[in-house]
């Protein structure tokens, strides 16, 4: 079968046109949106709907789990921790260093979450208060990830892609941990090791309670 032009366009389309009239009545829908297509990459359930009403829905069912990023460089893997912290719909994300970072990995994500700046790793360790501060990082010594078990309330720390995490950091941790790797590389890229440790503490904490 020869595609055309307009049969390729159409086949990458994504979201959905303009609504049908009459447009649904609600505090949560954005004319705009609805007048011309949404195409965001989001739930059908949201399709239309404000930034603003998406951000308060999830936070009625948010985890309770903390991420953070010590920022260390203008990294796009930040972007991707970001955006994996949106698809597990975690209550908060903090970023240790810098004020600015890379937000094209998060897809625009970080608009439905809560994102908190520390400008020190103390100021960071005030703001988390009681909160098991969990490393994520292969460092001898390092718990695998396996074993481990991953407190509920917790924030889990990840360093920047690199340099890793400080030594500052490493010592205000009560626990690190490694995922096992088989082949050759040393590391896991670090956006690749936010979804794995993220999906194992919603194994242990989370989804039980699904079922």
């Amino acid at each position: 079968m020869r595609y055309t032009v307009g049969m390729i366009e159409k086949l990458i389309e994504v979201g959905v046109g303009p609504h049908p009239q009459p447009f649904p009545v609600g505090s949560q829908y954005d004319l705009e949106l609805l007048s011309n297509g949404d195409r965001r990459n989001v739930e059908d359930k949201y399709r239309y709907w404000t930034v603003e009403a998406i951000k308060a829905d999830l936070d009625l069912t948010r985890v309770d789990l903390h991420v953070a990023i010590e920022n260390w460089q203008h990294d796009m893997n930040i972007g991707t921790i970001v955006r994996n912290a949106n698809a597990f719909n975690v209550a908060a994300v903090h970023v240790i260093g810098k004020r600015h970072w890379n937000r094209r990995g998060a897809m625009v994500t970080d608009r439905y979450l809560d994102i908190f700046h520390h400008a020190t790793v103390e100021e960071f360790i005030r703001a988390v208060g009681d909160r098991h501060i969990i490393a994520i990082d292969n460092l001898v010594g390092a718990t695998r990830l396996s074993t481990a078990t991953l407190p509920k309330k917790v924030v889990l720390v990840f360093g920047g892609e690199g340099p890793g995490l400080s030594d500052e950091m490493v010592a205000a941790s009560e626990q690190m941990i490694m995922i096992e790797q088989f082949g050759s590389t040393r590391s896991v890229n670090v956006g690749v090791a936010s979804g794995i440790v993220m999906y194992a503490w919603m194994q242990q904490n989370a989804l039980t309670s699904l079922k």
